[in-house]
């Protein structure tokens, strides 16, 4: 299951109101190699749904995941940080064995 922080959805609303989103808009979330760490997060908006897809809603928010990425991504939380070191979507990933000070990938 992928859930998703009550300031992530807040985050999350104004961007897909920001950019006219669709009621068929949903959050893809994925995992490709790369990054410092090895494994690096993908995040963005679709309509298309794919074959071998897992769906999950939270808190009204779609988030979908392909099989694969599904084995790394499974009991994350969508975080939303507006800190000073930054600000946006964070990925809190109890499968990560250790992650790269930006936190955008991750090694299991």
């Amino acid at each position: 299951m992928i859930t998703v922080s009550p300031a992530a959805k807040e985050y999350i609303t104004k961007l897909m109101t920001d950019k006219h989103a669709t009621s068929e808009t949903f959050v893809r979330v994925g995992v490709k190699s790369g990054g410092c760490s090895g494994l690096e997060y993908k995040l963005d908006f679709d309509t298309v749904q794919k074959e071998g897809d897992q769906i999950f809603e939270d808190k009204g928010i779609t988030v979908v995941v392909d099989m694969k990425s599904l084995l790394y991504l499974y009991g994350t939380e969508l975080d939303y940080s507006g800190g000073l070191n930054g600000k946006g979507l964070t990925f809190n990933n109890p499968n990560a064995s250790r992650t790269c000070s930006c936190g955008e990938s991750f090694a299991v």
